[in-house]
């Protein structure tokens, strides 16, 4: 019920916003800035850890990303084609281009069992690209991604995991990778548009607040999901146009834009709250066209996140700590895990 109410909330903020029509938009802002603040790419490497949360070794247990976003760089045919499958997506001038690569990984709460664990969460990985697009039109943000990659053993789950336990972190042997779901070719797409001018303020001479409503929809046999949520953030008033830092799905990612500061240093606080109404889910439903280890899925799920940037130079770097509810049933406790972000403009 907390998702559901803060999902009305939400839609209900951006029905009644009324901006003044006099005021320049986003998208005049950034086209007449000119080519020259939309020439800069940035390279972006997030990493997804309960190590870095509350230090256990469960559930949603590492993600990571790399991210590629040449800021105004001309989409290919190709590109643009995958674009116009997307309903009321518009190519326009401020349009930008998103490459990923990543791999999610899942286990149970216990993971030194060998033997099956018919109650609790599956063992999955998820190894996946993605190309995606973001345009700025008016006041709102439009971005789309479609990804492609493989669950199952060929996602090389058993393989990283085990790398960084014995190498890297010394924890517990992972041994319960030969219970974990079947190959599966996965393929998803997913929309969200969001509204960072929706509300701001300044704060004393130097500081501005801002508060961005979003929302979203995931369609594929890897997730399936509507969302909705909230974004908070305080800076220096020249970070207007910063963006948040890149995540790893199913969190609503940012596209990982941020300005050159002005005094060679910067920094920001921002969090939020992020719900989805799930339909499906690999990673608890199991494997689409066989039997497979799953689990009863909760339909409502939502993040709670928190997180600093500091930005020197061209490099900056995030942390960001989530909560995220209990998405199935028998869930012992809520997931609470960190995400550090490094970005390279260039």
């Amino acid at each position: 019920m907390k998702t559901l109410y803060i999902t009305l909330i939400v839609f209900g903020l951006i029905v009644s916003d009324s901006s003044d029509a006099q005021e320049p938009t986003l998208e005049d802002i950034i086209i007449s800035r000119g080519s020259t603040q939309l020439d800069p790419s940035f390279l972006s490497f997030t990493m997804e850890n309960d190590y870095f949360g509350n230090g256990t070794d469960q559930y949603y247990t590492n993600g990571w990303r790399v991210g590629w976003f040449e800021a105004g760089a001309a989409p290919s045919d190709f590109i643009e084609d995958i674009g116009e499958l997307y309903p009321g997506f518009r190519v326009n001038g401020t349009t930008s281009v998103t490459f990923s690569l990543g791999q999610n990984l899942y286990t149970p709460r216990d993971i030194t069992i060998s033997t099956p664990q018919p109650n609790d969460r599956p063992w999955a990985a998820w190894l996946y690209g993605s190309v995606g697009l973001v345009s700025v039109t008016n006041n709102h943000i439009d971005e789309i991604e479609t990804s492609i990659g493989v669950v199952g053993p060929m996602a090389l789950g058993r393989q990283t995991q085990k790398f960084v336990h014995e190498q890297l972190t010394d924890s517990d042997d992972p041994k319960g990778w030969d219970n974990q779901l079947d190959n599966e070719i996965g393929l998803n797409a997913s929309w969200q548009r969001r509204w960072p001018q929706f509300y701001g303020m300044e704060v004393g001479e130097n500081l501005w607040a801002s508060v961005a409503p979003q929302i979203g929809l995931s369609l594929g046999n890897i997730y399936t999901h509507a969302e909705t949520g909230l974004n908070f953030r305080l800076s220096p008033k020249s970070e207007r146009l910063s963006d948040l830092p890149l995540r790893v799905r199913p969190a609503m990612p940012g596209t990982g834009y941020y300005p050159k500061p002005d005094g060679g240093w910067s920094w920001s606080l921002f969090g939020g709250v992020d719900g989805r109404v799930v339909g499906r889910n690999i990673f608890l439903d199991g494997n689409t066209f066989e039997n497979s280890p799953s689990v009863d899925k909760k339909r409502f799920v939502y993040d709670l996140n928190a997180g600093v940037d500091f930005t020197y130079g061209q490099t900056r770097l995030s942390y960001t700590l989530v909560k995220r509810s209990k998405e199935f049933d028998g869930q012992q406790d809520d997931a609470v895990f960190g995400a550090l972000s490094l970005s390279r403009r260039f």
